[in-house]
């Protein structure tokens, strides 16, 4: 009999009770279904046979055969059953499945929900009250639905590349996948206010979001700008906020920081403790509108003054009296004690090897929330046929059929 991998086992987490079916793979999707099982849903991983999540084999680190450092990243204390929804017999436990959950919610291509039969008009009539939650590229109800569509793309397009960089370089990505990020995590927001709906209403509904939605949401002020004052964000120097001065990147002894006098009460702390104070009476830095129209001639004054002192003299001179950090890679990133003082890294369990991670930004009651390592592909299968009512020779049938 193949394990059973129960779910997080802490009965108070505010999500206790909830099941979630996550027809999902590689990055958006899981990383917001992964928050939904750290607060205690339980998340049933829905993989297609026979290998599963395409990120299990995603390199260059991997946990053993079909199972790799990437993949557990995104799917800590879920479960996994494998399914083939194309299948007769996986169309019949997926529904039998659906009528124990809660939510089901996928990251597939736009056109695939539907054709697949994860949609409220296919599942809606197995239970009224599901919430179908669909995390796609460009929707699922337009031109592009079919088309496939990665983060990267949508930095491109919605703008995000025309921002990042210096004027001078060629458009930039962010360094991480953030629009995947934002979109997985948007989705399970949106998740879970349809499931309170449907718990008051008895009824749920179909959820949409899309990367390319989020990425031109995340445009934020530079679009109302725009799109009311015809005003233009452009790239500046030194990654600077384009209305608030000084707010970029200065050059210390050994390194950078980032400078954030977003109040006026820290620019007057900043000049006083870099031992400028006459900055503050100079007319072209008087106030923010001032330094905003000068701020290429600030620049290379602040350089000078930090100049004089490493980045740590002025991370400890500063620290708590304005908005100042250090420019960190990611060893330094890491290993930064204040890192490990708040408790944000973890070691999770793994048959390859206890494995470094990070934990949940989430606390609840000031505790972090722990992580369990995802099992392998199908490894709760058994044990879920059972939950929703198949008996030992039906499950046999199932998988000498090949649809688990």
């Amino acid at each position: 009999m193949t394990e059973s991998h129960p779910p997080f086992a802490v009965r108070d987490l505010p999500l206790s009770g909830l099941r979630i079916l996550a027809v999902e793979q590689y990055g958006a999707g899981p990383y917001g279904s992964m928050f939904l099982a750290d607060l205690g849903a339980d998340v049933i991983k829905i993989e297609s046979p026979p290998g599963g999540d395409v990120s299990r084999a995603t390199g260059p680190h991997f946990l053993g055969e079909g199972d790799s450092q990437f993949f557990q990243t995104f799917n800590l204390n879920k479960r996994s059953i494998r399914l083939d929804l194309k299948h007769p017999d996986g169309r019949r436990i997926l529904e039998r499945l659906v009528g124990t959950a809660d939510a089901v919610m996928n990251n597939l291509r736009g056109d695939q929900p539907a054709r697949l039969g994860l949609d409220y008009a296919a599942l809606g009539p197995i239970r009224p009250a599901i919430v179908c939650a669909h995390l796609s590229a460009y929707g699922r109800d337009n031109e592009r639905a079919a088309w496939p569509g990665y983060d990267y793309l949508m930095q491109a397009e919605a703008g995000f590349m025309s921002l990042t960089g210096e004027p001078d370089g060629p458009p930039a990505r962010f360094g991480l996948s953030m629009v995947d990020f934002m979109t997985g995590t948007v989705t399970a927001l949106g998740l879970l206010a349809a499931v309170l709906g449907a718990q008051r209403t008895g009824r749920g509904r179909d959820v949409d979001v899309s990367l390319f939605d989020v990425a031109l949401h995340q445009l934020s002020y530079p679009a109302t700008w725009f799109l009311n004052a015809g005003h233009e964000t452009t790239r500046l120097p030194r990654s600077a906020h384009p209305g608030t001065v000084p707010c970029q990147l200065y050059r210390t002894a050994d390194g950078w920081v980032m400078v954030m006098c977003m109040l006026e009460k820290f620019w007057q702390a900043f000049v006083d403790g870099i031992g400028r104070p006459e900055l503050a009476r100079d007319p072209r830095f008087g106030d923010f509108a001032a330094r905003r129209q000068h701020r290429e001639a600030l620049t290379p004054l602040i350089d000078e003054a930090l100049m004089t002192q490493s980045t740590a003299h002025w991370i400890d001179r500063f620290a708590g009296r304005i908005p100042i950090a250090p420019v960190l890679d990611v060893r330094q990133a890491l290993g930064n004690p204040f890192v490990e003082r708040t408790g944000m890294l973890q070691t999770v369990a793994h048959p390859g090897g206890p494995q470094r991670m990070l934990r949940s930004p989430i606390r609840l009651d000031g505790q972090r929330l722990d992580g369990r390592a995802c099992p392998p592909c199908g490894a709760d299968g058994e044990a879920l046929l059972r939950e929703v009512g198949f008996d030992p020779a039906e499950i046999a049938a199932f998988r000498e059929r090949g649809a688990i």
